[in-house]
């Protein structure tokens, strides 16, 4: 039930990477809860883990859970989603689903509070769904300049972080690096980190450490991966353009943290660089840091842990003056994950609370 008329929400997945999270930003943002229950799977049960400056227990996944529960968070694999997210929207909560279950279910919205807002009070089913970590690293960025110039195609490469493909991920790149550490002349010969590495490629189809992988997800149609599909049918249902053009490669990177993509994006309308850059500057959720002169530009490095999506590199095409080239940074972790879900959740709380 709500407390002190405030929304009661629960986070399911909440000791994971991104559940983890989560509880950060919980305790950060503005507080519009009232009860807060932690949910996870049973082997995770009994722990307790702090949110807003209290031990809250974790309680094993179970559709008694949902009982008086407004808002639902799940942070959890696809499978687990499709059956636990329909059972809590049946017992009047509105669920706001980070993983891919629902994304492209045409009765669930595909919401990014600084794109499309509106669509998060049509819900059918009541679920609305996060798009994936990948979109969300650039979708805002482009959605801003969608609205004034009129997008008609994206051309991007991805630079995914190892923390991108969960926990395992994350420990694998530290393992690999661990072993590689004390050869110092590694690649300087054909195979040697392949070799040095060996079988402990974790979730990754080569070596990670001192590499990069141009490959990301699972295999689909005609050579394409799972997430260069994501990246073209999430942009197209976010934005509204259920025709446009978009061609993406997916790369894995050495990075712990944080998702950058190089952009092309071709517009209908004309601009001038000096406006995009004013438009960039005052969007909500962006934060601009292009000084070519003084080589200031997005990194992962500068990006990790903050919340916005950072921009830079801008640059109006030299053979197509409608075509902008930029580079983005976004936080896997946060926009590309929690944040974004509990923003969404957010603007459930404010309907809910004026209801």
């Amino acid at each position: 039930m709500r407390a002190a008329g405030r929304p009661t929400l629960a986070v399911v997945g909440a000791t994971g990477a991104v559940g983890t999270v989560m509880l950060q930003l919980l305790s950060t943002r503005h507080d519009v809860w009232g009860e807060i229950r932690l949910i996870a799977s049973p082997r995770s049960a009994g722990r307790r883990l702090t949110v807003r400056g209290e031990e809250v227990e974790v309680v094993p996944l179970s559709a008694e859970c949902f009982d008086g529960v407004d808002v639902a968070l799940f942070d959890v694999p696809d499978d687990v989603s499709a059956v636990w997210a329909p059972l809590a929207a049946s017992k009047g909560a509105v669920v706001v689903d980070n993983s891919g279950a629902f994304r492209m279910d045409p009765d669930v919205p595909l919401v990014v509070p600084e794109v499309n807002p509106e669509l998060a009070r049509k819900r059918p089913k009541g679920i609305i769904s996060n798009p994936n970590c990948t979109t969300l690293s650039m979708i805002v960025a482009v959605g801003a300049l969608h609205r004034s110039y009129v997008l008609e195609s994206l051309v991007v490469a991805s630079y995914q972080a190892a923390s991108g493909a969960g926990q395992a991920g994350i420990d694998t790149l530290y393992d690999q690096v661990a072993k590689v550490a004390g050869h110092r002349e590694i690649g300087t010969r054909a195979g040697d980190v392949r070799r040095i590495v060996g079988d402990d490629l974790g979730p990754f189809p080569a070596p990670l450490a001192y590499n990069v992988v141009p490959w990301a997800g699972s295999l689909r149609d005609n050579g394409w991966t799972s997430e260069e599909l994501k990246v073209r049918n999430e942009s197209r249902k976010i934005l509204g353009l259920p025709n446009l053009a978009v061609s993406a490669t997916c790369v894995r990177v050495p990075v712990v943290t944080t998702h950058s993509l190089a952009v092309h994006a071709r517009f209908a309308r004309p601009f001038q660089l000096d406006a995009v850059r004013e438009l960039l500057r005052d969007s909500p959720g962006l934060l601009l840091f292009d000084e070519p002169e003084e080589l200031e530009f997005p990194t992962p490095a500068d990006v990790v842990g903050t919340d916005p999506t950072w921009v830079g590199r801008l640059r109006q095409s030299l053979d197509d003056p409608q075509a902008l080239d930029l580079f983005v940074c976004g936080d896997n972790l946060r926009k590309g994950a929690a944040l974004n879900t509990a923003q969404i959740a957010e603007l459930v709380a404010e309907e809910l609370t004026h209801a």
